[in-house]
């Protein structure tokens, strides 16, 4: 993102590329909320980062994606050091015969996203569900243990 002024001149304003703007921008903001995977698979550029809702209530942290298209079995979930990784691909074939011509289409897509958590979360404990292409992770929340204050003779 360019700050400050500059002259204009026709030959300038042929340069200049308002989407670069917007492309550095989210950059930044990514780099700001640490919510870029810097992984090869997840900088892709034929990666969809579905867009999640992240819910926290007294016992739970959920989160909901979208997945359309998307098999439980070609999901991967991971979450680790209160970090969670989801990740999908799928494919599909479809054959069609009329008037004598074949057609044969083939589609695959690759989901990928990883972000923090606003809180504590036992990993172990956590459950997820597919349904209708929404992604559903349940995470229960962490006891935070008292930390005990040593006092010094």
């Amino acid at each position: 993102m360019k700050f400050g002024l500059t002259p204009w001149s026709p030959s300038s304003a042929s340069r200049w590329d308002p989407f670069d703007d917007m492309r550095q921008m989210h950059e930044r903001l990514n780099r700001l909320f640490g919510e870029r995977e810097q992984s090869a698979e997840m900088m892709d550029i034929d990666t969809l980062s579905p867009l999640v809702d992240i819910k926290e209530n007294d016992n739970n942290i959920v989160v909901t994606t979208d997945l359309p298209g998307v098999s439980k079995e070609d999901v991967d979930i991971d979450i680790k050091n209160n970090r969670v990784w989801i990740k999908a691909n799928t494919h599909k074939e479809s054959e069609e015969e009329k008037e004598g011509y074949l057609m044969r289409e083939r589609t695959y897509s690759r989901f990928a996203r990883a972000f923090n958590l606003p809180s504590m979360v036992n990993e172990d404990e956590a459950s997820a569900k597919l349904e209708n292409g929404v992604l559903t992770i349940t995470m229960p929340k962490a006891e935070i243990e008292e930390k005990h204050r040593i006092m010094i003779e």
